[in-house]
């Protein structure tokens, strides 16, 4: 590794990806990767030929994707697009990182479980998809943690920010529009600062780097999520409240809101083994969703 380590980042253009451009900035040497190439190098995750370009024009030190496909309704009708990028390019990845010895770190979703539980799901609970979004994101896991890499897979939760669409920009823009409106009050997961997600594992990129934690020790699944649990109804209520919104929320069941693809009904994920494994803190929910909105008014 030079001293300087370069850093592959693919899906530099998305929501965890943009925020990931700044925050891995003082880890390494940030080569960033998307479908449009605005930043660095084009990569088109379906065409394998154009992910093992990449990666040996840009002979990386280290991968980090933030790329998948997560439109989660229209997954049930494009399954084999999101079984290329959420699987199958995850597949060559692994196969090329543990080629060239190399970590990868990938995001993963708590769309991995069934939600039918009452207690935060561990690493060890047995994955059980409801939607091919899920059940492509379970296999692109396993290509990683099966393989020979040394892989950090980190699943996450409802993530939003300032970029891309999220549950916290369609509900401002909703909120500017209509009078009242009617969100879903039984499904119960933790919403996730983009940026929050960025900077955590710029320090575990860096911990890695600097030999402060041994890759072959701590490689494998950990779950990052922000610290509580809500609906997306008191998410969306949070939001209006700290929007001085007047919108009127009015809860509803999930029975009336019908979508084609399944959602689980409680899927919080423990992160007790990532804190103690790195020593990072996670925050509140709602300490970052407050963050989040005061930085708002000045991003692009």
């Amino acid at each position: 590794m030079s001293d300087v380590p370069r850093i592959l980042l693919i899906g530099s253009d998305g929501q965890v990806g943009w925020e990931l451009r700044r925050t891995l900035a003082p880890v390494g040497q940030v080569i960033s990767a998307s479908m449009a190439g605005h930043a660095g190098p084009a990569i088109d995750l379906v065409d394998a030929s154009s992910v093992r370009r990449v990666f040996n024009d840009t002979r990386p030190d280290a991968v980090v994707n933030a790329a998948a496909y997560t439109a989660v309704d229209k997954a049930e009708s494009e399954q084999e697009l999101a079984r290329a990028i959420n699987a199958d390019a995850v597949h060559l990845l692994a196969e090329l990182c543990a080629g060239a010895g190399i970590p990868v770190l990938h995001y993963s979703t708590d769309f991995v479980f069934s939600g039918d539980t009452d207690r935060p799901y561990r690493e060890d609970d047995g994955p059980a998809p409801m939607s091919v979004y899920g059940e492509t994101k379970r296999a692109g896991e396993l290509a990683l943690l099966d393989s020979a890499a040394d892989a950090l897979v980190l699943r996450t939760a409802w993530v939003y920010g300032v970029r891309g669409r999220n549950f916290l920009l369609t509900m401002l823009n909703l909120f500017r529009e209509r009078a009242e409106l009617r969100i879903v009050d039984d499904q119960v997961g933790t919403p996730t600062w983009s940026r929050m997600l960025a900077e955590v594992t710029a320090q575990v990129l860096h911990a890695v780097f600097t030999g402060a934690v041994d890759i072959k020790q701590v490689k494998g699944l950990y779950h990052v999520t922000s610290a509580g649990a809500v609906s997306w109804f008191g998410f969306a209520r949070a939001i209006r409240d700290a929007s001085r919104n007047s919108c009127e929320l009015i809860p509803i069941p999930t029975s009336e809101y019908p979508a084609p693809a399944r959602r689980p009904a409680y899927s919080v994920l423990d992160t007790g083994k990532f804190r103690s494994t790195f020593g990072l803190t996670l925050p509140d929910w709602r300490q970052s969703l407050a963050l989040c909105l005061e930085d708002l008014p000045q991003q692009p």
